[in-house]
């Protein structure tokens, strides 16, 4: 699936900043027949599947309450079809969101990491 100009900036964004961090992005875009993972990582040698939820404001709330149950439930189903393909079933993962928010004047974002998010 084809992205906006703004998800596609907030995931470029949300890359960066977690390759500050020490993470090595292996993956963008993981897609299947059930939907996709943003970004696919390695972090201490685990896999980490990163869901990037942005907003333009706070107007609506956090971006990342926008990662609900059901949203978890889904993003479990293509973690694994993900862990099968790539024979990584015995490898350790977690999920991690990573918020963003357009800071003032539009200009860069707001960033925030939730480690082990669910």
């Amino acid at each position: 699936m084809k992205l906006s100009a703004d998800a596609q900036a907030a995931e470029d964004a949300a890359a960066d900043f977690l390759r500050r961090q020490g993470y090595q992005i292996v993956q963008r875009n993981f897609a299947t027949r059930l939907g996709e993972i943003d970004l696919v990582a390695i972090d201490d040698g685990m896999v980490v599947f990163v869901e990037v939820k942005s907003r333009a404001s706070d107007d609506y709330g956090p971006p990342e309450v926008a990662v609900d149950r059901r949203k978890q439930a889904k993003l479990r189903r293509i973690a694994q079809l993900y862990l099968d393909r790539h024979r990584l079933i015995d490898t350790p993962c977690r999920f991690d969101v990573v918020a963003l928010t357009r800071a003032a004047a539009g200009t860069g974002w707001r960033i925030e990491l939730f480690r082990d998010a669910f």
